[in-house]
């Protein structure tokens, strides 16, 4: 970039003013366009802006490559990605997670029932990794709804209201319990083919790192579209959350959250379509999935041993 002020260019050349006056910084960019393509030229104040000026046998090759500059650029930087709609369901989802809690508080009650004095809870739910495999698959849901003491509650209703109900405002409370929940039991099913028939495992962490994963491949997605070199961002972001949170105690199952949160990154491509779709739609899924919670727990009561 020459300014005519401080530079003396060779007298030979005829110079010519290009008839667009610039601002600044859009002045100092074409001026840099322009040398990066062997074309020399200077800045001449105009008023509040600036002109540019080259030689006269270069005008034309210099209003094209400007030209051609401009069009290639059009859109860059890109747009940022569109912020999804938030759906006012934090009551619903704290409403969820009580019922969870009081759910807890039962299992710990002698209840007799469907032909058990006093029910196992935990024992008929548990995602029983042999049972599993022999056809319970009840066992994969009702295992998300059992913990072994109050911390382990705690725990997973603090974390996972945090991340649940982070998804319910983005697509719904409907598709987003529908959704963590087929996180949890495919994380669970996929938990039991690669343990021992022995491996036992309950609590909702699987479908909270379901729930994790599929923010992640919702954000990711968003993000490919808009801005391809940063995609990967959000699943970096909640594999190191995966590390943190997933990994300690003794009683932790490494496993069952892996695949919770990879299950959840495999459905949250689906779901990255689902914002703004039917209300209708996803009070159907919200409803099927409370009722396959019922009838799960249904199947174990009966069947279960």
């Amino acid at each position: 970039m020459t300014d005519h002020n401080n530079h003396t260019e060779s007298c030979d050349l005829d110079w010519t003013e290009l008839p667009e006056i610039l601002n600044t910084s859009h002045a100092r960019l074409a001026a840099l366009v322009l040398e990066a393509r062997g074309i020399p030229c200077r800045l001449l104040r105009h008023g509040g802006g600036w002109q540019l000026s080259v030689p006269a046998e270069d005008r034309e090759q210099a209003v094209r490559e400007l030209d051609l500059y401009q069009r290639e650029n059009r859109n860059w930087p890109p747009a940022a990605p569109v912020a999804a709609p938030h759906h006012p369901n934090t009551l619903i989802t704290l409403s969820i997670l009580g019922l969870l809690g009081i759910f807890f508080n039962l299992t710990w009650l002698a209840i007799d029932g469907f032909g058990h004095f006093p029910i196992g809870w935990l024992e008929l739910g548990n995602a029983n990794a042999g049972k599993i495999l022999q056809g319970q698959w009840w066992r994969t849901i009702t295992a998300l709804t059992l913990h072994n003491d109050g911390l382990h509650l705690l725990g997973n209703l603090v974390i996972g209201g945090f991340f649940i109900d982070r998804l319910c405002r983005e697509i719904g409370a409907g598709w987003g319990w529908a959704l963590v929940l087929a996180a949890g039991a495919l994380g669970n099913y996929a938990n039991a083919l690669l343990q021992p028939d022995w491996h036992r495992a309950v609590g909702a962490s699987t479908a909270v790192f379901g729930a994790v994963g599929i923010l992640a491949s919702r954000s990711a997605l968003r993000r490919r579209l808009h801005l391809p070199k940063r995609w990967l961002l959000p699943v970096a972001a909640a594999v190191a959350l995966l590390g943190l949170l997933g990994s300690g105690g003794e009683n932790t199952d490494i496993g069952a959250h892996l695949l919770g949160f990879l299950a959840g990154l495999a459905l949250g491509w689906p779901a990255a379509y689902l914002t703004g779709r039917s209300s209708a739609a996803g009070i159907i899924a919200g409803g099927s999935a409370a009722l396959l919670t019922v009838g799960a727990w249904l199947a174990a009561l009966n069947w279960g041993a």
